[in-house]
């Protein structure tokens, strides 16, 4: 597949949509021991809504058009600080991709780069503040170091990074969010949003997998 279009954004949509559903009371665990125990009920409500506002997008809609409308929904929808944050790296996945009917690898990699950006910018976190930034940001450094090979390379060096950033905070002390109030206390419990962001470039791998 060399080519990413808006129907594998739909397909990853639709996958991650599930994955989160199906997750959803790891992640409500995982967030009951260091923030709010609402991780996983948001994200699962959230895009939840998102999938239903994509579907209801025109079939021909370009890709800005059904990221942004996973972005806006997300925003208005999702309470906490999840809301804000997917839906300001779907915000910049849109803006990246304009009004195109598909995207190669490179550009891709950029959008990627831009929704990450504007994580850091949104949520003021850096790498070790253990934050969804710690699998994010791992995931955009490998894409863009394996992105000569192709879109299926690119990705799934990027879900194996994310993971590899969510396991590798988990020993750390929270210096953001919800899990930084608990100080010495939120070691050694693996960060939820750094498990959805995984979850995410999972399914943004395995969407392009089965094209």
């Amino acid at each position: 597949m060399s080519t990413f279009d808006a129907t594998v954004l739909r397909r990853f949509v639709d996958l991650f949509t599930d994955r989160l559903h199906d997750a959803r009371d790891e992640l409500t665990q995982l967030d009951s021991a260091i923030g709010d125990a609402d991780h996983g009920i948001n994200m699962d409500r959230g895009f939840t809504a998102a999938r239903a506002r994509v579907v209801e997008l025109d079939a021909d809609a370009d890709l800005g058009a059904v990221a942004k409308a996973v972005g806006m929904t997300l925003i208005s929808t999702v309470g906490g600080a999840s809301g804000p944050l997917y839906g300001t790296f779907f915000l910049r996945l849109a803006t990246t991709f304009g009004e195109r009917e598909e995207a190669d690898a490179e550009l891709l990699g950029s959008a990627l780069r831009a929704g990450l950006e504007g994580l850091v910018q949104r949520g003021k976190a850096e790498l070790d503040d253990k934050t969804m930034v710690d699998a994010v940001a791992p995931a955009v450094d490998a894409y863009e170091a394996a992105v000569a090979g192709g879109l299926d390379a690119a990705l799934e060096a990027a879900a194996a990074a994310a993971a590899a950033g969510r396991d590798r905070v988990t020993p750390l002390v929270a210096r953001k969010g919800r899990a930084s109030y608990l100080g010495d206390r939120s070691a050694n419990h693996q960060d939820p949003g750094a498990t959805s962001s995984t979850i995410m470039l999972e399914a943004l791998r395995d969407a392009i997998a089965a094209a």
